[in-house]
């Protein structure tokens, strides 16, 4: 009988912990969804920034900018690697057309890991060197990030004629099109964070 209760008050703690988890996720979830309003791909966005949240802490704005750039950028430079395979294997086989075609793509895909991962830099200065030098930081993250979105863009342009096999083409389209969604959510959060950011200024010094 007494292993029986013991059993059972393991069950409960177990049942409670349990529903302590789904609260958590579930303000969580509530608390992005509403930071992923503006965002364009808005259930992205609250997948992509739920792993990094809980109900004892919830990333500010600026965290969340981050977190969000910071995944644009392994995805980027995952694309990076695979486009890279690709072009190495047409080049094997001497289909010049085929190279050509995924060469741009590689090219575009480098820029946006370079420009992705100068506004991770750039946005982690803000707020840290002056306020006179928010607005210059600002505008190079908007930038660079409108940057590698019109390079992930050219790129799933490009590969929409029949240069290029279409499996190929398929798997190089799905792997921009996802930095290109993750690059465009990043750059939402990112504007919602300046401007919360100038609403606590104004606050502060009306």
């Amino acid at each position: 009988m007494a292993q029986m209760n013991i059993s059972l008050l393991v069950l409960f703690f177990t049942f409670l912990g349990f529903l302590g988890t789904i609260e958590s996720r579930s303000r969580a979830r509530l608390y992005l969804e509403a930071q992923c309003q503006s965002a364009l791909y808005s259930d992205l966005c609250v997948r992509t920034l739920l792993p990094y949240t809980s109900k004892n802490e919830l990333p500010s704005p600026q965290k969340i900018a981050q977190i969000s750039l910071a995944t644009c950028l392994s995805k980027a430079r995952v694309t990076k690697a695979y486009v890279n395979v690709i072009a190495t294997q047409f080049n094997r086989t001497k289909n010049q057309g085929e190279y050509q075609a995924v060469k741009d793509c590689l090219q575009q895909i480098n820029n946006g890991v370079n420009q992705i991962t100068q506004s991770i830099k750039e946005l982690q200065q803000m707020g840290t060197d002056g306020e006179e030098k928010f607005v210059w930081h600002e505008s190079n993250v908007q930038s660079w990030v409108s940057a590698a979105l019109t390079d992930t863009t050219t790129c799933i342009d490009g590969i929409l004629g029949d240069k290029i096999g279409s499996r190929a083409k398929s798997m190089i389209k799905a792997r921009f099109l996802n930095v290109k969604q993750l690059a465009s959510n990043s750059l939402a959060l990112f504007n919602r964070f300046t401007a919360k950011h100038r609403a606590s200024r104004a606050i502060k010094n009306p």
